[in-house]
């Protein structure tokens, strides 16, 4: 019975393929385990479908959106839908997830070579490799690949070339794995690893803009597929339906559970594949505190003394008193920084709104489809505190890195000229480069209080907490510890910058063209009801020919919001690869649908 079930497994999943896939998306489980639980979750997803089944028949609980069919429709789709949903989205998870990694690997590889380029002038190259791992919050994926050889040294007891080898035989990038090849060679011959790093990071950088060009291709493709399947479909439909409903035959009714069913599974299906095939914009701030300073980590306590508790808490409870206090001082600051403010600032307006409903306060302003507006309104009003909080840290975030490109050309100017680090930075100090000028400011002051430049520096970076900033101030961390002539170190700093802003660039001219489309692709479906419900209609008055599709309006309605939701959705995943990103769109297409629908019409 096991060697059946076994053989029927097999054939529907490739052992091979799907064991390869495993280990590349880093999933920790092996094939027996993963194929099992596809098939327990889908039993499962079955059962739960014959469970529900079984209560609304009871209840005689029937979906309106699909009284046009027959019962035995509902049926089938309580079933066949979640079932199908569950199986595909954990057979190909593995596939997708291996196929997301690549890509963000081979975005962040060539800054990973940079950083390993600037320690591996004093460190060994296992060290290098450590070095990078230890910094996952820049390096992000290339940092989990290191790891790899990290745990088969440190907890296996492999040697490095054997530690290397393995993760080459199973990583999902072929840019990495190459690297790899020529690290094992390079080591085994003795060969200068500086400048061997140094040629491959010019080189990955033309690496990484071929595979941002073939990301951009793929966003393309799927711009164009959700325009002409999500956006012109509908539009078509809907003028056959109001076609034949002159003629007596159907109702735009009948054909709604398909856009109900079919327009948010394929849209949301749509959205999550391109979210893990094409890498998306980073954004994220950080503040950490720097628990660590160039006086130590703390004061050690011998094994018979106590730690004083009621010290303790008070310590604590300083500094949550000074953390109150200084949100108080910079609350966008902190409101940018962490989206659990805009959660809770939507939950609480949503909340607001609800209870206005209940107690009739929309009824006199929206007297024409109240349900549908309210959840226009619902779906506004819980986003828009994410997409300020949103927003403000992206034009912050973009602020930042267009200084930094001037930050670091102005370094290397007075390092030319034979300036100290400390003299550089309290010189720039002065300077007007924005925001970097008031925190330069600050480092300059910690230098004079007896801190480090290396630990004000550290502190800089946290304060900021931009990922390109954290880049650039490790790589000069590293390259001063090193040397006090860090020319050729701020020469790759500017040139990764650069190459980072370019490719942000590229990204943002392919992606605004379809974003347009989106746009236009919204404003002609709105326009389309428009003239089928008003100006197709009043052309007939002078036949006197009494044509009704009133009942059509309700129903283009709701499919205007669907579409207006997952637009705006998709339109954000492809401007930044963010669906936060998209949250200003959906609110832009529900206030214009709302005012077709409730207003014009």
């Amino acid at each position: 019975m096991s060697e059946g079930f076994g053989t029927f497994k097999d054939r529907i999943f490739d052992r091979e393929v799907f064991s390869r896939n495993l280990r590349a998306a880093r999933i920790k489980k092996s094939y027996h385990e993963y194929t099992r639980e596809i098939l327990v979750q889908t039993g499962l997803a079955v059962a739960g479908g014959i469970m529900a089944v079984v209560v609304f028949h009871l209840l005689s609980i029937r979906f309106t959106i699909l009284k046009p069919y027959p019962p035995f429709v509902q049926d089938v789709c309580i079933l066949v839908i979640p079932a199908a949903m569950v199986f595909l989205g954990l057979y190909f998870q593995p596939m997708l997830s291996a196929k997301g990694r690549c890509a963000r690997i081979e975005m962040d590889l060539p800054y990973a070579i940079t950083y390993m380029q600037a320690l591996s002038t004093t460190l060994t190259m296992y060290n290098a490799i450590r070095g990078v791992y230890e910094q996952e919050d820049l390096y992000g994926e290339v940092s989990k690949e290191f790891g790899m050889i990290v745990r088969d040294v440190e907890l296996f007891g492999d040697d490095l070339i054997t530690a290397i080898r393995n993760l080459s035989s199973t990583t999902p990038s072929e840019n990495l794995k190459k690297l790899l090849d020529d690290l094992i060679l390079m080591f085994e011959s003795g060969g200068d690893l500086p400048a061997f790093l140094a040629s491959r990071a010019e080189h990955y950088r033309e690496v990484a803009e071929k595979e941002l060009d073939m990301a951009l291709k793929t966003m393309e493709i799927m711009a164009e597929v959700y325009v002409t399947a999500f956006v012109a479909a509908p539009i078509a439909v809907m003028i056959m339906a109001v076609a034949e409903n002159m003629s007596g035959q159907s109702t735009l009714s009948a054909l709604m559970p398909y856009f109900f069913i079919g327009l948010p599974l394929g849209a949301a299906a749509m959205v999550w594949i391109l979210s893990i095939v094409v890498p998306g914009e980073n954004v994220e701030i950080t503040y950490r505190e720097s628990k660590s300073t160039e006086f130590g980590t703390g004061i050690r306590v011998t094994d018979t003394q106590a730690p004083d508790k009621k010290f303790t808490q008070k310590i604590a409870a300083r500094k949550r008193l000074l953390r109150i206090a200084s949100i108080i001082r910079n609350p966008i600051r902190y409101y940018m920084s962490d989206y659990r403010f805009g959660i809770v600032l939507g939950t609480i307006t949503g909340s607001v709104i609800v209870v206005l409903s209940m107690l009739g306060a929309f009824q006199g302003v929206f007297p024409k489809y109240p349900g549908e507006i309210l959840v226009c309104i619902l779906i506004m009003a819980i986003l828009a505190p994410l997409v300020i909080a949103y927003e403000i840290r992206r034009y912050y975030v973009h602020q930042v890195e267009a200084q930094v490109p001037d930050f670091l050309r102005e370094l290397l100017d007075l390092k030319d000229i034979g300036m100290t680090l400390q003299g550089a930075v309290k010189l720039m100090s002065e300077s007007k480069i924005g925001l970097l000028s008031s925190e330069l400011k600050l480092v300059s002051k910690d230098v004079r209080f007896g801190t480090s430049i290396t630990s004000a520096l550290v502190r800089l970076e946290e304060r900021i907490g931009v990922l390109v900033i954290k880049r650039v101030i490790s790589l000069i961390i590293r390259a001063s510890e090193v040397t006090d002539y860090i020319r050729d170190i701020l020469f790759i700093a500017i040139s990764d910058m650069e190459h980072y802003l370019k490719m942000k660039r590229e990204r943002y001219t392919v992606s605004f063209a379809y974003i347009m489309i989106i746009y236009l692709s919204f404003g002609i479906f709105l326009y389309t009801a428009y003239q089928l419900n008003v100006s197709f209609i009043s052309s007939f008055e002078n036949l006197k020919t009494n044509i009704d599709i009133s009942g059509n309006v309700l129903d283009m309605f709701r499919m205007s919001i669907i579409l207006g939701f997952f637009s705006g959705i998709m339109a954000g995943q492809l401007s930044s690869g963010s669906i936060m990103a998209g949250f200003k769109h959906v609110i832009l297409f529900l206030i214009a649908a709302v005012v077709m629908f409730a207003y014009v019409l």
